[in-house]
């Protein structure tokens, strides 16, 4: 994962955390356990009622435990209607 994340730096990234949160951002730093930095980040709130709502975050830190995903934010459109994430549960045996 971090060859990937080391392409992405200073790119536009979605990170979605295992609470069922959508930040997107700049990614500005990572480490080996996968925390990372992102600038002029923002959380997409989805809902069936509404568009995205878009809330500012500015420089935002995420713990590497709570990283689900993290993928290239080129291909997101803002005018969609959608059911909020679930959370994503780890069961560790």
């Amino acid at each position: 994962m971090a060859a990937t994340l080391k392409e992405w730096k200073n790119e536009s990234v979605t990170v979605i955390t295992c609470d069922g949160r959508i930040i997107v951002g700049i990614l500005a730093g990572h480490d080996q356990v996968q925390n990372l930095v992102l600038k002029d980040a923002e959380e997409r709130v989805y809902s069936m009622e509404e568009t995205v709502e878009l809330v500012p975050l500015g420089l935002y830190v995420i713990r590497g435990d709570n990283v689900a995903l993290v993928g290239d934010t080129s291909s997101w459109e803002d005018s969609v209607q959608a059911e909020p994430l679930p959370a994503i549960f780890q069961h560790v045996l």
